[in-house]
């Protein structure tokens, strides 16, 4: 009973949906987007396409991401948003960060990669525009495959952090106290292996184009590079996701090393909580903020 239900109301939120999206100016960069996907299918192989189209989705999505971070170190204004203000950014981790990227993206990610064509024909996974599921289904789709992973992280994360095998995987992630964007990925290999899993789990479950593989790989960069940023912008737009950890909660995992394990949202580590000495933290500087204006009145 509880299970019709669920699937009632997930039908009348698709239909609502899909009545709004029916009033809504169509998007002029649609036509262009779907002559673009016909080329590209019209002159190139399924395999071409799920291989080499998803490293440069995967390559020119992170490096783009991680430019308005990198930029920010350059901008005296933009120092005020930075979280830990007493370790800058230096060309030194930079580069070392850069070089095991460059490794890990082409040695240990491109084989991973070089399965997608297999998946996408043994799940018999569409690459035609017009089986391309519409915006809001993505989103949906996408915002699943976040709740999934987000899942996955927080218990394998936390497992990474138990003291027996701590110096042998993770600690490589942690030799940056405070993170920058481009570290997002700085990992050992078998982390790189074992967090990552959590990024396919969704994708078994939802994917029926192989637009959501491309489509997701944006998503979650734009989130793990958000959150290694080592910047709290006020007006960013990924704060409007309900439940967003945000860099700030992320970058206190670096600092600190236990607690805020979740990669996405916050509901894990309240539930269990591994947030504790965050919260803490925050009404300590809550409270030296208060004083500090008293002092200046």
């Amino acid at each position: 009973m509880a299970m019709n239900d669920s699937v009632n109301i997930l039908n009348s939120a698709y239909l609502a949906v899909e009545y709004i999206d029916s009033f809504l100016p169509d998007n002029p960069l649609q036509q262009p987007f779907k002559n673009a996907w016909n080329y590209m299918l019209d002159n190139y192989t399924k395999f071409q396409i799920a291989t080499w189209g998803s490293l440069i989705v995967h390559e020119v999505s992170y490096f783009l991401l991680c430019v308005p971070g990198f930029v920010f170190q350059f901008i005296p204004y933009m120092q005020k948003y930075k979280i830990q203000q007493d370790k800058p950014e230096t060309w030194e981790k930079q580069w070392k960060c850069f070089k095991t990227l460059l490794f890990n993206h082409f040695f240990i990610q491109l084989p991973l990669i070089c399965g997608t064509y297999y998946f996408t024909e043994y799940f018999n996974i569409p690459y035609e525009w017009e089986e391309m599921p519409k915006w809001y289904v993505l989103v949906a789709q996408c915002f699943g495959c976040a709740v999934i992973e987000d899942a996955w992280h927080y218990f394998l994360h936390r497992l990474l952090h138990h003291k027996r095998i701590y110096k042998y995987i993770h600690k490589v992630h942690h030799e940056f106290v405070s993170p920058f964007g481009m570290q997002a990925e700085y990992a050992h290999p078998l982390e790189t292996l074992i967090l990552g899993t959590g990024f396919f789990i969704g994708i078994v479950v939802f994917c029926n184009h192989v637009i959501l593989l491309w489509a997701w790989v944006i998503c979650r960069l734009m989130e793990t590079i958000d959150v290694h940023s080592g910047y709290d912008v006020p007006l960013n737009p990924l704060h409007l996701v309900p439940f967003y950890a945000g860099a700030r909660f992320h970058d206190f995992h670096h600092m600190n090393f236990i607690g805020n394990y979740a990669s996405t949202f916050t509901w894990w580590d309240r539930i269990f909580g591994t947030d504790s000495q965050f919260i803490a933290y925050k009404e300590k500087e809550k409270k030296q903020q208060l004083i500090t204006k008293k002092k200046a009145n």
